[in-house]
């Protein structure tokens, strides 16, 4: 096994197609279906089920394996090139949608400031769906919401943050100055779908109060739930974040009663070390948390 093996069966992956991975890796298809039946032989194992195009059971766990091997090759040469200057090469950063509001801005200016060899890239998602990417090493670090449960992750807590009620001003929930959770027990609301953390900590809470929220719809993002909020589609329970201070319109923002905050952690890959720009990133990003997190209503760095 050889990693120009591994770099062809990932590449087929990514592209689809043995003639379009081969462009994609400058070589002709030949080379590539030579060494992807290389790697098939030596492990025994139907890697690509060539009839539907796509990869087989053994092929997926095989790519997940191959994508940790060139993360770790990449974090080597990073590591190796910062020790004998700055820091320097590429990481990347998932990131939830209603934190990367505030924070990536800011973010970004100081990595440029502290660490200007330094290539960030932003994957914008939610928890869900950034969990696996991080495990699977597609990217270094992710700023996900608790619950994140992971036997291949950690996560280390970031901030706190308020729960709050975004209700349209015509909506009878509008008119309250604090509403309780057998209040929203009585009214249909937007909710993310099943499966999602954000959703089970909010069925978690119900749970405790005996009580079971109505569903009006289900929508998979917390900014695409907030604008349909804002817009008047019906009423929302939202991180305070989702709905800035600055943002006005036809709607309330109504603080709840009997509702933890949701906390948001930083979550990295268990085996292996970072690289070092993904470790530099790491520390900016704590600061940057401590740095403005105070500066916006509702939100609390976490003391842990």
């Amino acid at each position: 096994m050889d990693l120009r093996q591994l770099a062809a069966l990932v590449a087929v992956a990514e592209a689809g197609t043995f003639s379009a991975a081969a462009e994609a890796l400058h070589t002709v298809q030949s080379n590539v279906s030579t060494h992807v039946a290389r790697l098939e032989r030596e492990l025994g194992a139907t890697l690509i089920d060539r009839s539907a195009g796509r990869l087989t059971e053994e092929g997926e766990l095989v790519v997940a394996r191959a994508r940790r091997i060139h993360a770790e090759l990449d974090a080597l040469a990073a590591d190796v090139a910062s020790l004998r200057a700055d820091v320097s090469g590429a990481t990347r950063l998932g990131m939830i949608g209603t934190t990367g509001r505030w924070l990536v801005p800011p973010l970004l200016v100081a990595m440029e400031s502290r660490h200007p060899k330094v290539k960030v890239t932003v994957l914008e998602g939610n928890t869900t769906s950034l969990l696996p990417q991080l495990v699977a090493g597609n990217v270094d670090l992710a700023v996900l919401n608790f619950p994140a449960v992971d036997p291949d992750v950690l996560i280390d807590p970031l901030f706190e943050e308020d729960l709050i009620l975004v209700a349209p001003t015509n909506h009878p929930l509008a008119t309250k100055t604090r509403v309780s959770l057998a209040d929203l027990s009585e009214h249909e609301l937007l909710m993310p779908p099943p499966g999602a953390s954000y959703r089970a900590e909010l069925d978690k809470v119900a749970a405790g109060a005996g009580i079971k929220f109505r569903t009006k719809a289900e929508l998979d993002g917390l900014r695409l739930t907030a604008s349909m909020a804002i817009d008047g589609y019906g009423p929302a329970v939202l991180p305070s974040s989702a709905v800035p201070s600055w943002l006005t319109g036809d709607f309330n923002r109504i603080p709840i009663r009997g509702v933890p905050r949701r906390r948001v952690g930083l979550g990295r890959r268990r085996r292996g070390l970072p690289s070092a720009p993904a470790r530099a990133l790491d520390e900016v990003l704590r600061e940057q948390v401590a740095a403005q997190a105070p500066k916006i209503p509702g939100l609390y760095p976490s003391a842990e």
